[in-house]
């Protein structure tokens, strides 16, 4: 992989390539999250929506909801009839205040926790779990005897399933205010290619972190509390 093949794969922003048939000729990283939630002719729908009318690119200033996503821009690109090019832009976004309760916590691998979480998990269960963890993110405090109470409770929602990913990794430019303090946020995301059944989580509202779902994925978010 080459230098600019390997900068594009870690770009946090969606990059998709489309052939004339609407079938996925590249995704990054980022875009794979994206096709875990959406399906893939809708975004190719949007990427002939904002297409230039002649050979070349066009970048189109755009305020576009997607699920959980937000999008600011978008930028199309195609030199032939065979292929088109498209790279949407994530809004950096600051969360609403949190009444989250992050006293009392102490500094914590979190690569540890969920390592711990998913050797249990495959003790009981038969799953292949794929692991996609940014090295970059440092120890930092949490609440951990709750967090992996949490995640082990998640991974029993998965546990019928075959393969099931798990990802660590900085939400650029997203963002939680914390009695007027804006932390950055770790987002641990777990998710298969099938849908589930996730009205058995339940998350009391003084824990020191969120979760969501969503189909087939479940996602916690933590601040990033040095």
């Amino acid at each position: 992989m080459s230098f600019f093949e390997e900068w594009v794969e870690l770009d946090l922003n969606p990059i998709l390539s489309f052939s004339s048939t609407a079938k996925i000729i590249y995704s990054n990283s980022e875009a794979q999250f994206l096709l875990n939630r959406i399906k893939q002719k809708e975004l190719f729908d949007l990427a002939l929506t904002y297409a230039p009318k002649t050979f070349g690119a066009q970048t189109s200033y755009i305020d576009l909801n997607i699920k959980n996503y937000t999008f600011y821009a978008v930028t199309v690109m195609y030199e032939n009839e065979d292929e088109i090019h498209m790279k949407l832009y994530k809004s950096a976004m600051v969360k609403k205040e949190s009444n989250l309760n992050i006293k009392n916590i102490n500094t914590t691998n979190i690569f540890t926790l969920v390592d711990l979480a998913i050797s249990t998990s495959k003790i009981k269960n038969d799953i292949n779990f794929t692991k996609n963890y940014d090295p970059s993110i440092p120890e930092f405090k949490l609440d951990a005897s709750s967090f992996i109470k949490t995640l082990n409770g998640v991974f029993e929602v998965f546990k019928d399933k075959n393969n099931v990913t798990c990802s660590i990794l900085l939400k650029i430019g997203e963002y939680i205010k914390i009695d007027n303090k804006k932390y950055s946020l770790i987002s641990v995301e777990i998710f298969s290619n099938e849908k589930n059944d996730f009205s058995s989580l339940n998350i009391k509202d003084n824990n020191s972190f969120i979760l969501t779902s969503d189909e087939n994925k479940v996602t916690i978010d933590l601040p990033l509390i040095l």
